[in-house]
C-alpha cells in the first residue's frame, strides 16, 4: 500500500526517497530510473513536482539526464564517459576557451569547419553549440557567427 505524499515540497520527500534507493542500489550505477510517468503514478504527484526532484537529483549529480532516452544512474556523483559526440565537442570548445586558446571575443570556428574536425552531422555541431550558449560561454550573432562572451 502506498502512501500519498502530501504537503509543502513533495519534492524533496521523492528525492529523500530516490537517493535512498540510489544508495541501497535498488536502482544500480548505470541502470536507468523508471520514467517520469511512472514515478508520477507511485507517489501520486504531478510531472512538475517528479521534474523538480529530477533536477535536484541531478545537481546533487546522482543522476544524468540522457534526452530521448531518460535518467542515468551515476552512482558515485562522476559523469560518466560522454555519452554523446555533442557532449565531446562541448568539452574540448570549453576546455579551449577555460584554458584561455580562445580568449573572450574570440570568434569561435564555423560549423562547417568543426563538422568536418569532429567528422559528426551540423546538427550535432549545433547541440555542442548551445550547450556553450546556455552555459553562458558563447554568444552569437546573427549573420556574423558566434563568439568567446567578453
Amino acid at each position: 500500500m502506498n502512501r500519498w505524499l502530501t504537503g509543502w515540497r513533495v519534492y524533496t520527500q521523492i528525492v529523500d526517497r530516490l537517493r535512498e534507493r540510489i544508495e541501497m542500489s535498488m536502482y544500480p550505477a548505470g541502470s536507468m530510473l523508471p520514467s517520469e510517468a511512472a514515478l508520477c503514478a507511485e507517489f501520486g504527484v504531478s510531472r512538475n513536482t517528479i521534474r523538480r526532484a529530477m533536477a535536484v537529483l541531478e545537481e546533487q549529480g546522482l543522476i544524468l539526464t540522457i534526452p530521448a532516452k531518460g535518467r542515468l544512474v551515476l552512482g558515485d556523483g562522476k559523469p560518466k564517459d560522454d555519452l554523446y559526440l555533442y557532449q565531446e565537442i562541448a568539452r574540448e570548445l570549453r576546455g579551449q576557451i577555460e584554458r584561455g586558446e580562445l580568449a573572450p571575443g574570440t570568434t569561435l570556428p564555423s560549423e562547417s569547419q568543426l563538422r568536418l574536425q569532429h567528422g559528426v552531422s551540423r546538427s550535432t555541431v549545433r547541440q555542442a553549440l548551445a550547450v556553450l550558449e546556455r552555459e553562458g560561454l558563447i554568444v552569437s550573432e546573427h549573420g556574423r557567427g558566434r563568439f568567446v562572451r567578453r
